[in-house]
């Protein structure tokens, strides 16, 4: 996986699992993400999979769930 970046098509990053959350509906309206191996994890907007991946540390996805579960986007979404 060297020479990930943000912007690079998500299809460039072979070998990686694609994951999204259970709350996710049929018609495609997730987001999925992957764990790369230097420990970054990769965003993709599933509806279009060969698109941009975004790049982030774990410690950025991980202030994201923690601000998520305590309802800081709750706002976004009313």
């Amino acid at each position: 996986m060297h020479g990930t970046h943000n912007g690079m098509p998500a299809g460039s990053l072979h070998g990686v699992t694609w994951q999204k959350s259970r709350r996710s509906n049929s018609q495609g309206n997730c987001v999925e993400m992957a764990a790369l191996p230097d420990g970054d994890i990769a965003v993709r907007n599933s509806r279009f999979p060969e698109g941009p991946a975004l790049i982030y540390t774990r410690a950025e996805i991980v202030a994201l769930i923690l601000g998520a579960k305590d309802g800081d986007f709750d706002n976004l979404i009313a």
